[in-house]
């Protein structure tokens, strides 16, 4: 984690497409090895490899395709499983991270980038998608500094449920309302409103590529109409200098709390004399339907 040069977006053209256009796609930054080791991890985790709560023991009488045909997300794998610990500072990912995360703070951000979150998408055959929404609305970082890595295990097409994006839609810095909804394409996630969705367009990926994209970004995914699998590991990161006030208490925030079960990926933690606190397995989960109950 040695400490990057500072950035200077106007210079950086990949910082300028990202500034830009709120995203910005590396084509298989992890090769194969690295794609199917991270695949093989996902049947581990379904099957309760890994000691959590979450993801029981499941049966060896129980085939991995039936574990995995009726699971959706698992969130903060990085809590129980080395390798997605490890993939979290990817070399590779961080080299991107380290020219992005911060580029619209100019110089004053020294590079300096931290994960909180991460959620693997096994996404079978029939799976819903999510509904329109920002990721800064469900995780705050208060200099914009939100940045998802969606890695695709699987070549992502608009027919297996890939990311739509709305381009641009990040730059007012503008959070848009939430509501609940009933429509069955996507999972029960609220879904942003109250903009308009033209000039959206699907990022259609080869498996290994990375989609980087900013906290304030609209983006979407439909359901899962392949007869196979859309498998992804997205980790969220954010500038390490500013402070995390994501789940760490049930009242008001007031701004100043720090969530300090981070990870440090790129630079050094401005916040040394804060104790982080350590891995805590029972804070792993599972969006919609678990793998198999009774298991």
């Amino acid at each position: 984690m040695s400490r990057p040069q500072l950035v200077d977006a106007v210079e950086n053209t990949r910082a300028r497409a990202y500034l830009r256009d709120g995203y910005v796609v590396v084509s298989e930054l992890l090769g194969a090895d690295e794609v199917e080791a991270l695949q093989q991890d996902l049947v581990r985790l379904a099957r309760g490899d890994y000691p959590t709560q979450a993801l029981p023991v499941i049966s060896e009488a129980i085939s991995d395709a039936q574990v995995l045909s009726n699971l959706l997300c698992i969130h903060q794998p990085h809590l129980v499983s080395p390798l997605i610990h490890r993939s979290l500072s990817h070399p590779k990912i961080a080299a991107v991270l380290g020219e992005i995360v911060g580029a619209h703070l100019g110089r004053w951000w020294d590079g300096s980038v931290k994960c909180m979150q991460s959620m693997f998408f096994a996404k079978p055959a029939g799976k819903p998608g999510q509904a329109w929404h920002q990721d800064e609305g469900f995780i705050p970082t208060r200099d914009r500094s939100l940045c998802g890595a969606w890695i695709a295990l699987d070549d992502a097409s608009v027919q297996n449920g890939c990311l739509w994006v709305l381009p641009g839609s990040h730059r007012a810095g503008v959070l848009y309302p939430s509501r609940p909804h009933s429509n069955p394409e996507f999972d029960p996630t609220p879904e942003a409103y109250a903009f308009s969705a033209t000039g959206e367009i699907p990022v259609e990926v080869p498996k290994g590529s990375v989609v980087f994209f900013n906290g304030y970004l609209l983006h979407r995914s439909n359901r899962n109409r392949a007869e196979s699998s859309r498998r992804a590991l997205v980790n969220h990161y954010m500038s390490a200098q500013s402070l995390l006030p994501w789940g760490t208490t049930t009242e008001p925030s007031t701004g100043l709390e720090d969530n300090r079960q981070v990870v440090q990926v790129v630079g050094t933690d401005p916040y040394t004399w804060r104790s982080t606190l350590p891995a805590d397995p029972s804070q792993v989960f599972l969006r919609g339907e678990s793998a198999l109950p009774g298991f």
